[in-house]
């Protein structure tokens, strides 16, 4: 008799046209299991038998206690790169959880190129100022070309954003855990170098994950590091700025430019929109809705980046991205 093939069990609502893209990551290597069509009393008996576990969000995608039965489970894949709001206290003793590290790069890459050029151009301050009868065809801005680009986190998003910045002439500095890069990054810290990138920067990308030593990184003294010309970009989380001090820094240093992506209170992670501080009436703020990652198609590039860290683990292979201890909030 063959034996059952291992089960992929989804724990949110796909479409058709996504779960046929599961149907095709996982061939013959094991069956998916979609948590969203069965009954209320076979969800226990799915979990028990689940081999790997893609979910989004397992704190509403499952029931109180379920957690409990993933015991088993070779894996947990999360489709977003960002799983700080997970509670990972609840999950069971050893079961590896990975992030989908990067899934999102490129779209978010592009963004940050054009938060940048954005501010560098004067682009919405010059259309206000338009917009008020003045015409300073005159007025200078700022090549990024030959600047430092500091980039804080060098993970899949930072990589991608090195790579854009380079091309158009920056030079890349660049700071992750191990010290070490691939592409085109001209300096490599460990995070006690920190003092030293934000120093050097003209531009700076925050792309680095919120854990437990990240909340709260980039706090007054800081910014008072930087650049009084810098322009500084969150595509990660807002808490890892310290909010009340980067509105000070905007208004005491007007020449510097704060482009948030990345809000402190989301609607996604928190349920509302919501600033302590009036970022907005700030001439040298320029906002986004943490959009950056967007881009049209980029659902299903994610859903299949997710699926191939499913199947290496289905064919026996290690999994990537998996979450340590100290990356964790909770």
């Amino acid at each position: 008799m063959r034996a059952a093939r291992p089960s992929l069990l989804v724990t949110f609502r796909l479409q058709a046209a996504e779960r046929a893209l599961v149907a095709r990551a996982l061939g013959s290597l094991a069956e998916a299991v979609y948590l969203t069509d069965l009954a209320p009393e076979a969800r226990a008996e799915a979990l028990r038998c689940a081999a790997v576990v893609l979910a989004r969000n397992t704190a509403r995608e499952l029931q109180p206690g379920e957690l409990q039965h993933i015991a088993k489970a070779r894996l947990v894949q999360f489709v977003s790169a960002g799983v700080d709001f997970i509670p990972f206290k609840d999950f069971p003793p050893g079961v590896p959880v990975a992030s989908n590290r990067g899934a999102y790069a490129e779209p978010m890459a592009e963004h940050a190129l054009a938060m940048a050029l954005a501010a560098a151009k004067r682009l919405f301050a010059e259309q206000a100022k338009m917009a008020r009868g003045e015409f300073n065809q005159f007025a200078p801005n700022r090549m990024l070309a030959g600047k430092v680009c500091g980039v804080l986190g060098l993970g899949g998003i930072g990589t991608a954003v090195a790579r854009l910045m380079h091309c158009i002439g920056m030079r890349v500095h660049a700071i992750n855990r191990r010290a070490a890069a691939a592409g085109p990054v001209e300096w490599i810290g460990a995070p006690d170098r920190l003092d030293a990138l934000l120093a050097a920067a003209d531009v700076l990308i925050i792309s680095t994950p919120l854990t437990r030593s990240t909340r709260r990184l980039i706090g007054a003294a800081q910014l008072a590091l930087m650049k009084s010309d810098a322009i500084l970009i969150n595509l990660a989380r807002g808490e890892i700025i310290d909010e009340a001090a980067l509105y000070r820094h905007l208004v005491s240093q007007p020449n510097f430019t704060a482009c948030i992506d990345a809000w402190w209170v989301e609607p996604v992670r928190h349920g509302t929109f919501r600033t302590e501080q009036p970022f907005l009436d700030l001439a040298n703020v320029i906002a986004s809705p943490h959009n950056s990652a967007s881009a049209e198609g980029w659902r299903e590039v994610a859903l299949g980046r997710a699926l191939e860290n499913c199947a290496r683990v289905l064919r026996g292979e290690a999994p990537l991205h998996v979450i340590a201890d100290e990356e964790r909030m909770s």
